[in-house]
């Protein structure tokens, strides 16, 4: 594996605390995933020195956790956290310490950790591994694995009830039985978490890989009906037939999750929440009927997207995934005006991918798809969203007020011209005027503006 500049920085500071006397090692997450043959996102530091001694030594270094002794080191555009060796102990609020005490021996802070296979330390010159608690077994065995009574490490910090799923989707591992376990009778304390964590643990699991594991791990563990139950509540809602042969709502969803690759956020987001209108609208009239479910879905998207604290970007991005998802089935019959002004509709590759996703886990009828995608190659950017031919100022000077029928006038010279029925301002000006004339206004002759 070629070492990062992060893996650079670290070796480095490692090198510098050991020549003064102290323990260092690279540990967590990096380890994990240098052990597995995977690159690290980042890399970070474990040692017996403490923080005032590592400010010493890094004069410009930033204290961010002086609880916990963490130290954030940044040269030549890489960072590394530095943390002293720490036990903790007591946790009434699920999430932190009640008192934190600096060790010297790497053991006990290996202890306070969550998982074995995030609690190893790599000397970053001859790979030797310090492993206090058979993480490398259970790196090899496919097994998240909670360190010690995995009750107690749940009741310590609730967001690790998350985090066991997140591990065991991404990596494809088994939770050991009695941490699992534990996750199903602690699952209600996941609410207690601050929901921008929660957010950032469900894009994960959503972004990394194996969403579907992921979603049916956060089922099965009780997770999912205490942080999500508008998607539990697709479970048993049935679809007709004749375009779901899959089954229902949930088996739906899961299939899409299984066949997302890599991902935005958005998109990941539209394709759990596309039909989250489902429940609330099902109805039989002569067939199972969703009316209005993509409308119904983006009004509930974005107050589930706004109870995760997600970005106001993010929120508008994913609802208009789902308001807009159902659009695709009248692609071939929509006016051209109509099917431009469709293809110009911001991140639109995003909204193609979730109908191909749709489709693929439904009837499997790409027609739809490949006539946009057709489209799409053969109109040049400029052919989607024209130059204006004329814009509000013609319009007053044409002697109109604005109001609805400004923006009635220009939207339909817009039609006009995406149409391809007029091309130039001349033609512009003259459909503007003969619009007005049909409303009943007069309007001045071109000779009186002024």
């Amino acid at each position: 594996m070629v070492p990062s500049s992060g893996r650079t920085l670290a070796s480095s500071i490692t090198a510098t605390l050991r020549s003064h006397g102290h323990k260092a090692w690279l540990v967590g997450g990096c380890v994990r995933d240098e052990l597995l043959g995977l690159k690290p996102k980042d890399y970070d530091v474990a040692t017996s020195a403490s923080p005032q001694q590592i400010l010493d030594y890094y004069p410009k270094a930033e204290l961010i956790g002086a609880h916990f002794g963490v130290v954030l080191i940044r040269e030549s555009g890489s960072q590394v956290e530095v943390a002293t060796f720490r036990s903790e102990h007591g946790y009434r609020d699920g999430r932190h310490p009640d008192h934190v005490r600096f060790e010297t021996d790497p053991r006990q802070d290996a202890l306070r950790r969550d998982f074995t296979i995030n609690a190893l330390y790599r000397d970053p010159f001859t790979g030797e591994v310090l492993d206090f608690a058979g993480g490398q077994d259970d790196l090899k065995a496919g097994i998240i694995r909670a360190i010690g009574n995995p009750a107690a490490r749940f009741e310590e910090d609730h967001l690790r009830l998350i985090r066991a799923i997140r591990f065991a989707a991404r990596f494809d591992y088994t939770i050991e039985p009695a941490t699992f376990t534990a996750i199903q009778t602690c699952a209600h304390n996941i609410t207690a978490v601050s929901m921008e964590r929660v957010r950032d643990e469900l894009l994960r699991i959503l972004t990394e890989g194996h969403a579907r594991r992921g979603f049916e791990l956060l089922d099965t563990s009780g997770l999912l009906v205490n942080l999500l139950p508008e998607i539990k509540a697709f479970q048993g809602v049935q679809q007709p037939p004749q375009f779901h042969p899959e089954g229902d709502v949930w088996t739906h969803v899961l299939l899409m999750l299984e066949q997302l690759g890599p991902a935005t956020p958005t998109l990941a987001l539209g394709v759990l929440l596309h039909d989250v209108g489902k429940p609330r609208t099902f109805r039989i009239a002569e067939r199972i009927r969703f009316d209005g479910h993509a409308e119904v879905g983006e009004r509930m998207t974005k107050g589930i997207l706004h109870r995760l604290r997600c970005s106001s970007e993010h929120i508008e991005r994913a609802a208009s995934l789902v308001a807009n998802h159902m659009r695709f089935k009248d692609a071939q019959r929509m006016k051209q005006s109509t099917l431009k002004r469709f293809l110009r509709t911001p991140h639109f590759e995003e909204h193609l991918e979730l109908h191909r996703l749709d489709c693929m886990s439904s009837n499997r009828n790409l027609e739809n798809y490949e006539f946009v995608r057709q489209v799409l190659a053969q109109t040049p950017p400029e052919e989607l969203k024209p130059a204006r031919l004329i814009t509000g100022d013609d319009l007053i000077a044409l002697g109109l007020n604005p109001g609805p029928e400004f923006s009635r006038i220009l939207t339909a010279v817009e039609d006009a011209q995406l149409e391809g029925s007029i091309g130039t301002r001349e033609e512009a000006l003259a459909l503007a005027r003969s619009l007005e004339v049909l409303s009943g206004r007069t309007l001045l002759p071109p000779r009186d503006r002024n």
